[in-house]
């Protein structure tokens, strides 16, 4: 006998999957301040938080790999 969830097909909608790991971390209120004013200086479209921090970790790690 089939289980309900084997009848529902899964909505191809939404973000793809990709293989990744949460972070928990915690800022300040001027960190965060200063995340958010990070975002409205980049201008439409905004990002989200996490993706203005994935820009960022981005940025850094580039700008490390050319400092060396």
């Amino acid at each position: 006998m089939k289980k309900a969830s084997e009848d529902i097909k899964k909505s191809s909608r939404g973000r793809p999957r990709r293989k990744t790991s949460p972070v928990m971390v915690r800022v300040s209120e001027e960190e965060l301040a200063d995340l958010d004013a990070w975002i409205a200086a980049s201008g439409p479209p905004y990002v989200t938080r996490p993706e203005a921090i994935r820009r960022l970790i981005q940025k850094g790690l580039e700008a490390e790999e050319s400092a060396t």
